[in-house]
């Protein structure tokens, strides 16, 4: 798809504030006291498992339910018990929600109608849009008639229609194939710089949250975990949920120390911040790119698993009954067939440590 460089709505990112948002069903509380400021113009990702909140979140923004108690503030308005209809937001949705009887111009003219906007005004800016998401030619055909990319792109057009001062993703890429879901990605991200729109965007997919959002705010249990852009949030996890949430951790058994854990005979110091004064056993939890590995007869560990991923090849190194992952150089690789015997090392400066979740052998 080409995108448009000549129309371009004037459009302006609104700041959005959710001040300690509880929102419950029944026993179940889905949002147990949100908090999360948005920058005007910023593109925030929701990220977590089915279940933990991210939806009702995004729902209690856009006003499609309220809130139990807190507060939704768009440029320093209380928006809480304002209608949908009155809160200046474009939605799209993961099932598109099209008018089936509806062409694309008129399925993106509609929310003009409703602001009585004039008929050749509708349609001229109508025609703008789908030019602005490369659908131009696409103009006069009905749903049933687009691919499953191009309907979204329409349905995103509608959204951006009306002017929102926010922008909101409800899982719009999921039930689209990877690579429509892989180009959909960039030219959304795309858009979305280009008009500077506050954007959130839910979604259970750590490479779509990570590739697109200027931050990502990872949820359980109606709680955030962390919010950080894509960079820190992988390098330095703050949480056991967001370190194997957010990319691939093994968990290794070690013995604390005041402020350090042993590690392949190694003392590594524990992460600023990260509280290891736990009542009982601990683990360390380790990227498969924080440890190198090395061929030695005497090593406690052995391969027992080769995944070749290009330039890399992942390699599973069980030492006890702990299988540890580690990325090593492909050509490096070639030594380490199965069952060959190597030591470990750390290469982190530091690590993140949690409770024990079963008791394997330890590193020392």
């Amino acid at each position: 798809m080409t995108i448009s460089s000549t129309s371009q709505p004037t459009l302006t990112g609104a700041s959005v504030r959710l001040q300690r948002l509880v929102r419950s069903y029944g026993s179940v509380r889905a949002l147990d006291g949100f908090d999360l400021a948005i920058e005007p113009g910023e593109f925030i990702a929701l990220l977590g498992p089915s279940g933990c909140g991210k939806t009702t979140a995004l729902r209690v923004l856009a006003g499609f339910e309220m809130p139990d108690s807190g507060q939704v503030i768009v440029d320093g308005k209380d928006l809480s018990n304002v209608s949908a209809q009155k809160r200046d937001m474009g939605m799209v949705f993961q099932s598109y929600s099209l008018f089936p009887n509806m062409n694309a111009i008129n399925n993106v003219a509609f929310g003009l109608r409703m602001r009585k906007q004039s008929s050749a005004e509708r349609r001229r800016k109508a025609a703008e849009l789908l030019d602005l998401v490369g659908l131009s030619d696409q103009a006069v055909k009905f749903p049933h008639q687009m691919s499953g990319g191009q309907q979204q792109r329409v349905a995103l057009a509608r959204a951006l229609a009306i002017e929102p001062r926010v922008l909101l993703l409800d899982e719009p890429l999921s039930a689209l194939d990877a690579k429509v879901r892989a180009e959909l990605r960039d030219q959304i991200r795309f858009l979305q710089k280009r008009l500077a729109i506050t954007t959130v965007f839910v979604t259970h997919d750590q490479e779509e949250a990570l590739s697109m959002a200027d931050r990502v705010c990872v949820m359980s249990k109606g709680r955030i975990e962390q919010t950080a852009s894509p960079g820190e949030l992988y390098a330095r996890p703050a949480t056991a949920f967001v370190a194997q949430f957010v990319g691939i951790s093994s968990r290794v058994a070690v013995e604390s120390s005041s402020d350090t854990v042993e590690l392949f005979g190694q003392h590594v110091p524990i992460r600023s911040g990260n509280n290891a004064s736990y009542a009982g056993p601990i683990d360390a939890l380790l990227r498969p790119e924080e440890m190198s590995v090395q061929v030695d007869s005497n090593g406690r560990g052995f391969v027992t698993g080769k995944n070749f991923l290009g330039a890399t090849t992942r390699l599973t190194i069980q030492v006890g009954e702990i299988p540890i992952l580690v990325d090593v150089r492909s050509d490096l690789a070639t030594e380490m067939e199965f069952g060959t015997h190597v030591r470990l090392e750390v290469l982190a400066r530091d690590v993140l440590v949690a409770p024990r979740l079963s008791h394997e052998t330890d590193t020392k």
